[in-house]
């Protein structure tokens, strides 16, 4: 639920994503060799179509506003909204492997299971990352110079 919730930023929608992986999960228990990498890329997977459905719900009603907030000074909420904003444009840019990579990785994730998650080999998960994060602070420091 954590990766879930990090990727959409939404814990209703992480709570729904993990409710349905875990569906999937009971349906196909049978065929299934390695639970933990199912489950985490069924997950992901569930995670980019609900953004992908946001993105579309959201430019057919741009009035409506569904960001949460709690009670904390305005200008925490500018930095935290420009920080997340900021992470999630880099992120957009990056190959989706790279960006998966990161993702996996910053939720806690070991190399060997990000390899089952993602397919690439497990020698060469360090490397990816290690490249994806020079990209992301290349970008980053791009973004925020300009």
């Amino acid at each position: 639920m954590r990766h879930a919730s990090y990727l959409t930023g939404s814990t209703a929608a992480a709570e729904d994503i993990a409710q349905e992986t875990f569906i999937r999960l009971y349906n196909h228990c049978e065929t299934i060799e390695n639970v933990g990498a199912w489950l985490s890329r069924v997950a992901s997977n569930l995670a980019y179509n609900y953004i992908r459905n946001e993105r579309a719900r959201i430019k057919k009603l741009p009035e409506i506003d569904n960001k949460e907030h709690n009670v904390i000074s305005l200008e925490d909420i500018v930095v935290r909204d420009y920080e997340i904003r900021t992470t999630r444009k880099i992120l957009e840019r990056l190959s989706s492997r790279d960006r998966m990579c990161l993702l996996l990785k910053f939720s806690g994730y070991k190399y060997n299971e990000i390899s089952e998650i993602t397919g690439i080999e497990k020698n060469s998960v360090g490397k990816i990352l290690s490249r994806a994060q020079e990209k992301f602070k290349k970008i980053y420091l791009r973004e925020v110079h300009d």
